[in-house]
């Protein structure tokens, strides 16, 4: 789930059902079953093990009669055309246009987080089904549109439909963008990458950070950026910087660094925070540090933009 507030939902574009999976639960393709009629998710290294009409935590996955089922196949909450560079990715396609859908649901449980209305609530949606979305995105092509991007919440926990609407679009000529946390395990990561182009990942901080702010860990997120990467995909990468949690000048080289031993060409956004959501109580990120980090990642990156500021 995004939570820079770089790539907001359009709030005006939610419309239809409000129940949670308009279209009805879809199978999920990665699971294990066990005894008793539980389901044990294998899409990320949380692995809910769920009981049958258990959801698990991400809110979009539930065991069904003994079967793991996608709640948000389909399931629209938000649609708009952006400018690419509201993903943010500042090195693709620049000056295009792309077509921006969300669904509800996260696999991690940020305080912090700008989107948490879709990503950890119930949001109207209206069922688009991927040929649909599809044809939404062709027939914005003549304003400038390159594609589909999957954000707003976090996409991987629709991955079911992520996939299906990607393989299709990149059949019609349309780019497929990620704009997501990372957390998924590698063999789903693996067979989604050859429908994608782009990827704006979150690196959100160190390991303690991510322990205690995020409740996953850092590895597997930089595992899907080396994987990407190594894949050939467009790479960009978000850091938020959260007043008093990783907004000093160790957490910033720090993360440099890191994006840096996978190339120093990877563009590095530093984004500012604003209060809201469980950290409401917090200010705004100095918007004077913001700019001294980037020059500190300057030293290690080519490329390093600021957000919010």
């Amino acid at each position: 789930m995004r939570s820079d507030g770089t790539d907001g939902p359009n709030e005006n574009a939610n419309a239809g059902n409000p129940v949670f999976g308009a279209g009805g639960p879809h199978e999920a393709l990665y699971y294990d079953k066990s005894g008793g009629g539980k389901t044990v998710c294998a899409l990320c290294p949380r692995r809910c093990a769920l009981t049958p009409g258990e959801t698990g935590l991400c809110l979009a996955r539930r065991n069904v009669g003994g079967s793991l089922c996608s709640l948000n196949y389909g399931a629209i909450s938000s649609l708009a055309l952006d400018p690419i560079e509201k993903k943010p990715l500042r090195r693709f396609h620049p000056g295009a246009t792309i077509l921006s859908d969300g669904s509800f649901g996260c696999n991690f449980t940020c305080p912090f987080c700008q989107n948490h209305s879709i990503s950890r609530g119930a949001p109207v949606t209206r069922y688009l089904p991927p040929d649909a979305l599809v044809r939404e995105a062709l027939s914005a092509r003549s304003t400038g549109n390159i594609g589909i991007a999957y954000t707003y919440n976090e996409p991987l926990v629709s991955y079911e439909y992520v996939r299906d609407a990607a393989g299709l679009a990149r059949s019609r000529g349309l780019c497929n963008v990620l704009v997501t946390n990372g957390y998924i395990e590698q063999m789903p990561l693996r067979e989604l990458i050859p429908y994608v182009d782009a990827m704006n990942i979150d690196l959100k901080g160190d390991e303690t950070f991510y322990i205690g702010m995020c409740g996953g860990d850092r590895q597997t997120v930089l595992n899907t950026i080396e994987a990407a990467y190594a894949a050939g995909l467009h790479i960009e990468i978000t850091n938020l910087l959260v007043s008093g949690r990783n907004d000093n000048a160790e957490a910033v080289t720090e993360t440099a660094r890191c994006v840096a031993s996978v190339s120093e060409s990877i563009p590095l956004h530093l984004s500012r925070f604003f209060p809201g959501y469980k950290m409401s109580e917090l200010p705004p990120t100095d918007a004077a540090f913001v700019r001294e980090a980037a020059a500190i990642a300057r030293k290690y990156l080519k490329y390093v933009y600021t957000g919010n500021v």
